[in-house]
């Protein structure tokens, strides 16, 4: 009898594998029906999704509640974390380092930042490699996202005296859009 079950056990295994098998080898059609049906939260909106922390201190927590420990405490308003999961007021976020955790929604806003990543980045005048170019940015820095209709990104980044540079950076140097997402 023990051993019928553990052959019936892998029996399931072995059909669930062949599944999963099947399912990655028709990826690119999977990805592109996820793509047209985002899942939704219980706040109905779509998740995964980028936002900012809107405060100037904020408390990762291990858990969706102030009982919860804190295990990071974030310090830069305006960095960008995406939401990846919710439950009722609270938002399971991970930042560009693939750090999770629980965030009070309170902390957060739904204004677009986003990160440079990789190396030196340079910031175009317009949407081509052969544009003028306006400032150079720096892995980590911090910009406000104002359109990103495809391969280019327009952003909004102001610089050590306060002067603000509008410009345009190509979207894989960036952390804070999903891909294939429009921003207008």
């Amino acid at each position: 009898m023990t051993c019928l079950f553990l052959l019936c056990c892998l029996a399931m295994v072995s059909t669930l594998e062949a599944g999963a098998l099947s399912a990655q080898e028709s990826g690119s059609q999977a990805n592109a029906s996820a793509a047209e049906t985002p899942r939704r939260g219980p706040s109905g909106l779509p998740l995964p999704r980028f936002v900012t922390f809107q405060a100037a201190e904020v408390n990762l927590r291990t858990g969706p509640g102030v009982r919860y420990p804190i295990d990071w405490v974030y310090r830069r308003m305006g960095l960008p974390v995406q939401i990846i999961d919710e439950f009722e007021t609270w938002r399971r976020v991970r930042d560009r380092d693939g750090t999770v955790g629980w965030v009070h929604g309170s902390m957060l806003s739904g204004r677009r930042n986003v990160v440079v990543t990789g190396n030196i980045q340079a910031l175009f005048d317009d949407a081509t490699k052969h544009a003028g170019i306006l400032a150079y940015l720096e892995p980590g820095f911090l910009a406000r996202l104002e359109n990103c209709p495809g391969p280019w990104c327009e952003i909004v980044a102001q610089g050590p005296q306060g002067q603000r540079y509008r410009g345009w950076v190509r979207r894989e140097a960036l952390w804070g859009i999903l891909d294939g997402e429009v921003v207008e």
